[in-house]
């Protein structure tokens, strides 16, 4: 069988494709570890429920946090991540998550939504999420959480209160599973005092009103 000289090209491009696919030149994807954020459940509060809604939004964060990355700070600002591992969604949304958790774990607020949901709430739960990273001190890595929190009254679009949160949490070691068992720690550790926190905030709002404010 004679082949026209024109497609000796075309014929040469394929058989070279061919053969670099069967000697396996070309790299293989990455099949990285895929890590939900570990966490426990805060104990139930012995105090009696509220009467107020709360919605938990997404926090904000710029690039380097809103990611599904897992994020190390070797030394210095130096920004890498963890190679062969990622979260099981973006960090905003996996920390969101992990609050309206807590909340529900604490039982004190029944009406919980959050930002997915359409729904109307009395309060809501926001804030910037500006650290949630390992970062290396002294040779050792140290979880780094920092959420600066705001809660607005919806009627008005009004802030009752801020409040600046920093967790560090130690690793047990440099593997990545020590390192995400300490990110669930620390995330437990900010949904425990953000928890108290927003309690509070109503609890003293009430008392300046002299009684318990209406939604």
């Amino acid at each position: 069988m004679r082949i026209a000289i024109r497609h000796l090209p075309r014929l040469i491009v394929a058989l070279s494709l061919a053969s670099l696919a069967g000697c396996s030149v070309l790299p293989k994807a990455e099949s990285p570890d895929i890590y939900r954020l570990p966490s426990t459940a805060l104990p139930h509060a012995e105090a009696g429920a509220v009467n107020w809604s709360l919605r938990i939004d997404t926090p904000q964060a710029d690039r380097a946090v809103d990611s599904v990355r897992i994020a190390v700070l070797p030394q210095g600002d130096v920004v890498s991540v963890y190679q062969g591992a990622r979260w099981s969604d973006r960090v905003p949304t996996l920390l969101r998550n992990r609050l309206l958790e807590a909340f529900r774990d604490d039982g004190r607020i029944a009406a919980l939504s959050s930002d997915d949901t359409s729904l109307q709430a009395d309060y809501a739960l926001n804030g910037d999420l500006t650290a949630f990273q390992s970062e290396y001190r002294n040779g050792q890595p140290v979880i780094v959480v920092r959420y600066n929190a705001r809660l607005v009254r919806n009627s008005g679009m009004r802030i009752v209160a801020t409040h600046r949160f920093e967790i560090s949490q130690p690793v047990s070691g440099t593997a990545v599973p020590q390192v995400v068992a300490a990110f669930g720690q620390a995330s437990d550790a900010l949904a425990n005092q953000l928890v108290t926190w927003t309690l509070q905030q109503r609890t003293e709002l009430a008392g300046a009103a002299g009684h318990n404010p209406p939604p």
